[in-house]
């Protein structure tokens, strides 16, 4: 997703914002409050829009939503394969992506939340295309533990007797655990600790 929104070719006034901008305070708002609390008004709050800019950028709040999942992922995505770039051994790509979750745990990122299992959370029972929308992200997410380990059981960084399959799944469910305690405002000590008794699921 480009960060600059394009400029429109056919007649009419050109958006005058950046379009990642605007999409990073979009995912501020949901994460804090929940797409249902978030209204039309804390959009133009927050986002700096006016509802017809909004609207003709977007075509509604879900619009708004989708567009800022997309972003959200990407933004997560990049931050992890820079963290990921030095890691040698499949231990060290496990022990990168709980770095990484780990740094969004606490303080006022901690408690803004996690797009994804805010947004999951929420629409769950309620809306099957979301759902299976966000559900497909936490796979990825699972399968790609499931490949460092994999990874690690074959350099030796990783216990060749554990279960891959259940490992990678119990440290997803760690992962997401980590973002939604950090909405009570945890300490970075708290989540390093956690992160180092996951570590030990790999021995």
């Amino acid at each position: 997703m480009s960060d600059s929104a394009p400029s429109p070719r056919t007649p009419g006034r050109p958006r005058e914002f950046d379009m990642g901008v605007v999409l990073d305070k979009a995912i501020t708002v949901f994460s804090r409050l929940g797409y249902s609390a978030t209204s039309v008004a804390d959009l133009n709050d927050a986002l700096g829009l006016t509802s017809g800019s909004i609207y003709k950028a977007f075509g509604d709040k879900r619009g708004v939503l989708m567009a800022a999942l997309d972003r959200y992922v990407d933004r997560r995505t990049r931050r992890l394969d820079t963290l990921l770039a030095p890691a040698r051994t499949g231990r060290d790509r496990v022990a990168a992506v709980l770095k990484s979750y780990a740094e969004t745990s606490h303080g006022e990122t901690g408690r803004t939340g996690c797009l994804v299992i805010g947004t999951l959370m929420e629409f769950a029972g309620s809306d099957p295309s979301l759902r299976e929308r966000l559900t497909k992200i936490l796979a990825t997410h699972e399968t790609r533990l499931l490949r460092f380990i994999r990874e690690g059981q074959a350099d030796g960084s990783i216990a060749s007797a554990i279960n891959p399959e259940v490992t990678a799944r119990l440290l997803l469910c760690v992962l997401q655990g980590m973002r939604v305690l950090g909405k009570s405002g945890r300490k970075p000590a708290d989540m390093a600790a956690i992160c180092d008794d996951a570590l030990r699921l790999l021995d």
